[in-house]
């Protein structure tokens, strides 16, 4: 899809918290914007993470609305208690006697959009207000 847009993608392994400003350093001069996807180690470094990403000027996606609670740009993903209710659901089938082989596969069919206008207005961003009116949560 990037070649099709005719965007660089450049990736970045974190695997500990030692490889986050390294990472950041050579992000700095060469990106325009930003993907982190969930993972723990990430979450658990988000203190350490936004004040990085706003002094870089980095406009970040994530795929967990923590992520933007915590001073992220903007999210969309699956809506997860949503998924915890289904998960639920698989729970009482397989003690009512179904067998867990027997139960489809789902895909998630719930998502949520989040922006925080804070963030946009620290990194002087401009937020279509049809994208605003499309979110699900935005923080101000």
């Amino acid at each position: 899809m990037a070649r099709t847009l005719d965007v660089e993608v450049i990736t970045l392994e974190i695997s500990r918290a030692e490889d986050i400003s390294p990472a950041f350093e050579t992000l700095k001069d060469g990106a325009d914007a930003l993907y982190i996807p969930p993972d723990p180690l990430i979450i658990s470094q988000l203190i350490r993470i936004n004040p990085l990403v706003l002094s870089a000027r980095l406009p970040t996606m994530h795929g967990s609305g923590e992520y933007v609670e915590a001073g992220g740009l903007m999210s969309y993903g699956p809506n997860f208690p949503d998924l915890f209710r289904r998960a639920a659901d698989f729970v009482d089938k397989i003690l009512r006697g179904t067998k867990p082989g027997d139960i489809p596969v789902e895909q998630p069919t719930k998502f949520d959009l989040l922006i925080n206008l804070t963030t946009a207005k620290a990194l002087g961003i401009e937020v279509p207000t049809s994208l605003l009116a499309r979110a699900d949560e935005v923080i101000e």
